[in-house]
């Protein structure tokens, strides 16, 4: 559910976003009305922020399950539910502020996009900033570091004690063995959040900056500059679905079935082909 929620706010980022930008590079402006302009960047931001909420909550789930292990509440459908209505709601409510005087939307860099006000002086305005960067982007970088810190440590520690237990029997590896499995899988999918999350923040910190220096140093802050910005932060729509192409099991699960001409199906995917050797076979990728 997590990764549909952010699989939809990337879809629409792409295909509301992409196809005026390139009618206004065309044009080397802005070659739409002003009201357009305003909801342009509001989509834009409630798609970047649902986006690492959605990845925030992915990374809580996997601090869940390889952390607290067993002792986990479990995740339920409804609780999946509620995060995700959580993160799309107040997101919402962030980025419609602008609409409603709270800062405003403006056409930024070389007039090809549309995003906040930092060049304003209205107080207002920079509160409005601090606090929408505070909850969109400084947060969930604490939580997920908080997180992953402790996942790894976890991931260690599972490390050490499988092979101090395969040394005991004699052999490589128990990868094969159901548990040892279960959490090899995990912990697969927790390297997949991790590099999702690390695109988002390569992405989205350029802008992040850019508003944060636009409102107390303005002469540093050039068109070019500002657009490079903007781009950065766009294509972080494209690098998802790659990322989780190559590396989700289930995603290239998903494409060797429905659409096999771009699938990336690889022999580890194929949990079921166990050699007779199986148990003493050292694994091609560890976690």
């Amino acid at each position: 559910m997590f990764v549909v929620s952010l699989a939809f706010s990337d879809f629409i980022m792409m295909s509301f976003l992409f196809p005026p930008t390139l009618v206004n590079c065309y044009y080397q402006m802005w070659a739409f009305s002003g009201f357009f302009c305003e909801i342009y960047a509001a989509v834009g931001s409630v798609c970047g922020c649902a986006s690492i909420w959605s990845m925030v909550f992915i990374t809580l789930d996997r601090y869940n399950v390889i952390v607290k292990g067993i002792a986990a509440k479990p995740l339920t459908t409804n609780d999946a539910f509620m995060r995700i209505l959580f993160a799309w709601t107040q997101t919402i409510i962030w980025c419609a502020l602008p609409l409603f005087g709270i800062n405003r939307y403006v056409p930024e860099g070389n007039m090809t996009a549309c995003g906040t006000d930092y060049h304003s002086d209205d107080l207002t305005g920079h509160l409005y900033l601090y606090f929408y960067a505070l909850d969109c982007h400084v947060l969930p970088i604490f939580i997920i570091i908080y997180c992953y810190t402790f996942i790894l440590k976890a991931v260690a520690t599972h490390k050490k004690q499988m092979r101090e237990q395969a040394k005991k029997m004699g052999v490589k590896s128990l990868r094969n063995d159901p548990e040892a499995r279960k959490t090899y899988n995990d912990c697969r999918l927790a390297k997949v959040a991790l590099m999702t999350v690390s695109l988002w923040f390569m992405a989205w910190t350029p802008y992040f900056v850019i508003n944060m220096v636009g409102m107390n140093h303005k002469p540093f802050i050039t068109p070019l500059f500002t657009i490079w910005g903007s781009v950065f932060a766009k294509a972080n729509a494209v690098y998802n679905p790659i990322v989780y192409a190559i590396s989700h099991p289930k995603y290239r699960a998903a494409m060797e079935k429905k659409l096999p001409c771009l699938s990336c199906q690889t022999e580890r995917d194929d949990d079921s082909a166990v050699s007779e050797n199986a148990s003493t076979t050292e694994p091609n990728e560890k976690c």
